[in-house]
């Protein structure tokens, strides 16, 4: 694969054009063009517009020898045994776009619906959907000019692709819906007028080549996989902080015992760990003997040999992250550069039916990564137990307040962590609900036409969900962590750790008493989304994009 998600981002300081072929788009060049503020403009690379026109032709000539073609010169679904004239082609593409626009929910974010364009004009520029360069290029210059179709979140069943969302995408081309331009909402035909864009007239099956494909849930797919990548680090890092606070056994991390089980992913995780801890490769040394012997050969330690599961198995649970998301980068790689609508027309004149806008390799990778992005935060909430619990804090303030002088007026009346605690807890049992397999939803529908159906626009919605829980569930930990290592005292800490702290110091200041903490969850959520994070820590991370 020429990009996967553990693949190093290319730093882009004035971006080139990113021309399109079908079959090199990365997933780092599509989070760049859904997210990036310097977003690359993009085009159609010259190689691509010689198959898309060929195929554009083949169609042409199949219509004009009267052949009955799915989607058209037939109709759609269990309809297409409906024949009609090579001359109500386009007349049909027209109504196919309005009967599909009826999705509802909340309108998809910015950087999805970037996503979701960058990635269905890379599928049609492949070369095999029978639709003009012409198109595709209008498409890329909405993109271009940030002109975005507002399309509901809600509607797909992920086969045949993802018809409602994707014709939200298809009608902003010919003019007709509403768009977010600069800002602000405005009907469609305004906003090209205003980048000077002309409006296209689609020919028979161009309308099909918009909707008929799986880029709606690869745009929420790649950005969540994307994102997951950010939260891995983000548990190892509150991971060695939890250790350091607690004052833990870091040989837990040893490189022996992963070299004895050595999945991937745990070996990536266990050693950023160990080097956020010390800097080194390293585990450092187990807590020594401590305690008197007493007459009858017993000794009561003062420390525990084994730190808890949640520390301890650390790198077990985001190691499983992290080869779900090794595995995920591959599958969405090869999904982001497929033709994946129906019918496909080969150049040489030939027309040939299939099933390629089935969903169910999105939705099996988002499936798997839903469980694992969950597991990963279950277990944040199990050490932010261990660090806010004054049974289990190794003499750590309750709840992390502040210490008080004896007589102190705020004596009593703080409660700290208390509510954080409650609130990690709910997103967990939130983010744990949605793990069910949206895969195993399958629904017959569209007169039994569509019998079986991926689920997969479900599944990466839910993953995106999921992701954005776990985003605070962190944010909420490292804040608490912070606080313990205020406490404890920052000579506990590494020089890595020593630096997120400092970094998460400037948006959350030391909680001196009992205040109102939302805001502070959203900052530091960022931090972890955006990457600051991690850029922040002055280590080799491994298993990440390089540092910036």
């Amino acid at each position: 694969m020429a990009d996967t998600l553990s693949a190093p981002y290319a730093e882009r300081t004035e971006p080139s054009p990113l021309l399109l072929d079908g079959h090199r788009l990365t997933l780092t060049e599509t989070v760049t063009v859904a997210r990036g503020p310097d977003r690359p403009r993009t085009g159609i690379a010259d190689r691509a517009v010689g198959r898309m026109r060929a195929t554009a032709t083949a169609k042409d000539d199949l219509i004009a020898a009267g052949v009955p073609i799915y989607g058209v010169t037939a109709g759609f679904g269990d309809s297409n045994t409906r024949q009609i004239h090579g001359v109500k082609g386009a007349a049909l593409q027209q109504n196919l776009l309005r009967f599909l626009n009826c999705g509802t929910g909340d309108a998809a974010a910015q950087d999805v619906t970037r996503a979701t364009l960058l990635i269905r004009a890379n599928c049609l520029a492949r070369g095999y959907s029978a639709i003009r360069p012409r198109v595709v290029e209008l498409l890329l210059d909405c993109l271009n000019h940030d002109i975005l179709p507002i399309i509901p979140e809600r509607g797909s069943v992920g086969a045949s692709g993802d018809l409602v969302p994707l014709s939200y995408v298809a009608r902003m081309l010919t003019g007709e819906g509403e768009v977010l331009h600069a800002g602000e909402r405005r009907p469609a035909a305004a906003a090209l007028a205003a980048a000077g864009l002309t409006p296209v007239e689609l020919e028979s099956k161009e309308g099909l080549a918009l909707v008929n494909g799986t880029s709606f849930m690869a745009g929420f797919a790649v950005l969540a996989a994307h994102d997951a990548l950010e939260l891995a680090f983000a548990a190892e890092l509150c991971t060695a902080l939890a250790s350091q606070v607690l004052l833990g056994n870091p040989a837990h991390f040893d490189d022996f015992l992963f070299r004895q089980k050595p999945h991937e992913g745990v070996l990536t995780s266990a050693r950023n760990v160990r080097v956020l801890l010390d800097g080194g490769e390293s585990a450092g040394g187990a807590p020594g003997a401590d305690g008197e012997w007493a007459g009858d050969g017993y000794r009561q330690l003062e420390r525990p040999i084994q730190d808890r599961y949640s520390i301890r198995c650390a790198p077990h649970v985001v190691g499983a992250l992290r080869d779900t998301l090794t595995w995920a980068g591959q599958m969405l790689e090869i999904e982001v550069n497929s033709s994946n609508d129906n019918p496909l027309f080969h150049p040489e004149g030939r027309v040939l039916n299939g099933g390629n806008f089935y969903g169910g390799h999105v939705g099996q990778v988002m499936d798997s990564l839903k469980i694992a992005v969950a597991s990963v935060a279950d277990m944040l909430d199990r050490q932010l137990e261990l660090v806010v619990d004054e049974k289990f804090n190794n003499g750590l303030t309750p709840n992390l307040i502040p210490r008080y002088e004896a007589g102190s007026w705020d004596s009593g009346l703080h409660h700290g962590f208390k509510g954080m605690q409650i609130s990690a807890s709910s997103l967990v049992a939130e983010a744990l609900r949605w793990t069910t397999p949206a895969t195993s939803f399958s629904r017959s529908t569209e007169a039994h036409n569509q019998d079986k159906v991926s689920m997969g626009t479900i599944a990466a919605r839910d993953a995106r969900s999921i992701v954005e829980l776990a985003q605070e569930v962190v944010a909420i930990h490292l804040i608490a962590l912070c606080q313990a290592a205020d406490l404890r005292g920052l000579e506990q800490l590494s020089p890595a750790t020593a630096a997120a702290h400092t970094l998460v110091r400037k948006v959350t200041p030391f909680l001196e008493g009992d205040r109102p903490l939302q805001d502070d969850i959203q900052r530091v959520a960022e931090l972890v989304r955006s990457g600051e994070l991690r850029r922040a820590v002055p280590i080799d991370v491994a298993g990440m994009p390089s540092q910036d």
